[in-house]
């Protein structure tokens, strides 16, 4: 949807194992995660094209983790956080 403001946020929330989740099921299917390293390897990065009226319209990133995608305005910031995390590397 147009006009939505989407603030991300990067934090160190200490060890997984003692983090209880509670998103929303009307807004998450499911929860993982997804090491940096794992996403910086190229394996792992994609690009999904887009078309717009039978042509060309744009190119989103997309990052791959088995049954998992990570696509959509979620790849969109992992790609901006990965570019201001690992420059050079990503």
């Amino acid at each position: 949807q147009q006009g939505q403001l989407v603030a991300p946020v990067v934090a160190n929330l200490g060890p997984l194992e003692d983090l209880t989740l509670t998103p929303s099921p009307d807004e998450v299917e499911e929860v993982f995660t997804l090491p940096l390293a794992h996403l910086l390897r190229e394996e792992n990065q994609g690009y999904t094209h887009y078309r717009t009226a039978g042509r060309y319209g744009y190119t989103l990133p997309v990052f791959l983790n088995g049954p998992h995608k990570v696509w959509g305005l979620t790849a969109i910031i992992t790609e901006l956080t990965l570019e201001l995390l690992a420059p050079g590397r990503y």
